[in-house]
């Protein structure tokens, strides 16, 4: 159920509690045997016109309220209009105050209605009219019980703020993590396809070359072809599959993408033209499924990077086993000349070879493992790069 506004409770309460000032007042309610002083004419309907506006007003300007609440209650009893009722109604005032303005400008106000009760003890005969003495313990229970909604009230709007700011903390999280995401699935496309398309586009011309002259030699080129591209659909067969259900396990059960299956790279990349040496250093061992899916990468992209743009003749692929880390280098004979905008290769800023975002995304994985990488022209000619991944803060995936 809607809850009516502020101005129209205030409004309804002035105006109920004026109807039963006056009401008390006609029927002449006070202490048995008492007569009243005066009867109900202007004056006292007059003055309780004047309180029911004040209490409507008590919440948009709650001192100045109170202020009139106390002189015209005063009002009132001296100028002996009947009714006990009347002292109870600064006591609303007072405890707005205290509920709205805090315990400093509450105890300020507590302390001028209770003197003006004190003031009016000391210049008015109540017992004409009616009225109570003054108490001190109804103005302390109206005070404290405008400071206990005070501070509820700031409790409630403290913890109102903290929830907004942790529900605001965690959609960034999520709009992060979807960034992320994203930007994973972007860096395995663009390896997967990479690869894929610069090894399909160099056997393919191998296949145009030789169909007439050797025919068996343009089967094998489109046989890689296949094989190429199957393996390519189904990398991406997998990364959709998992993208779709959020789920990674819900991906095709075909073994992980990691160093295990540097050999086929190795053997497609070698059937593209260039001689690859592999030389491993240390002892091979499992590695944490993100430092193996890295490493693949790189090596993938670089590789592929070679294909495009070197015109290598040999790449050198070199795996370092520490205890620590696991370091890749790849270098190659090729073309280590500068990109179209003067930088040269591998600088961190481009790919080194063209498209600007291979060596990006090298960096990118390097970097999300807190590893380090180098990339660029080698002196003597060709094009290298070097990586560092931590292997000791990732735990490794154990079946």
């Amino acid at each position: 159920m809607r809850r009516p506004p502020p101005l129209v409770t205030d409004v309804a309460l002035g105006a109920g509690v004026a109807v039963l000032l006056l009401t008390a007042a006609w029927l002449g309610l006070g202490p048995a045997g008492v007569p009243n002083a005066r009867p109900v004419d202007l004056v006292t309907v007059g003055l309780g016109l004047v309180l029911a506006g004040a209490l409507g007003a008590r919440r948009r300007h709650p001192l100045a309220a109170l202020v009139v609440l106390n002189a015209a209650t005063a009002a009132w009893l001296l100028a002996g209009c009947p009714g006990r009722l009347v002292t109870l109604v600064p006591m609303i005032g007072l405890y707005t105050v205290a509920a709205r303005r805090g315990w400093r400008q509450g105890l300020a106000a507590a302390a001028v209605t209770a003197l003006t009760m004190v003031l009016i003890a000391l210049t008015t005969d109540l017992t004409v009219v009616g009225a109570p003495p003054p108490n001190p313990e109804l103005v302390l229970l109206a005070y404290l019980a405008g400071i206990a909604v005070h501070y509820r009230r700031e409790l409630t709007a403290a913890v109102g703020r903290r929830l907004a700011r942790e529900a605001e903390a965690r959609e960034e999280q999520v709009r992060r993590q979807a960034a992320e995401q994203r930007l994973r699935i972007a860096r395995e496309v663009h390896d997967i396809v990479g690869h894929a398309m610069a090894t399909i586009s160099v056997q393919a011309g191998v296949a145009l070359h030789v169909i007439e002259q050797r025919p068996g030699q343009a089967v094998e080129a489109l046989t890689a072809i296949k094989k190429i591209s199957d393996e390519g659909l189904a990398d991406i067969k997998s990364i959709l599959v998992a993208l779709h259900t959020g789920d990674p396990t819900d991906a095709p059960t075909s073994p992980p993408t990691g160093l295990a299956q540097l050999g086929p790279l190795l053997d497609a990349t070698r059937a593209a033209g260039p001689e690859i040496e592999l030389t491993v250093r240390g002892t091979r061992r499992p590695l944490p499924a993100a430092v193996d899916l890295a490493a693949y990468r790189i090596i993938q992209e670089s590789l592929t990077n070679v294909l495009r743009h070197a015109d290598a003749s040999t790449v050198h692929l070199d795996l370092d086993y520490q205890p620590t880390q696991l370091a890749v280098h790849v270098r190659d004979n090729g073309r280590g000349v500068a990109t179209a905008d003067g930088d040269a290769h591998g600088d961190g800023h481009g790919d080194g070879h063209g498209d600007g975002h291979g060596i990006t995304g090298m960096r990118q994985r390097v970097l999300a493992l807190s590893g380090r990488l180098t990339a660029g022209p080698r002196p003597t000619g060709g094009f290298e790069v070097h990586c560092e991944l931590p292997t000791a803060d990732h735990p490794v995936d154990r079946p």
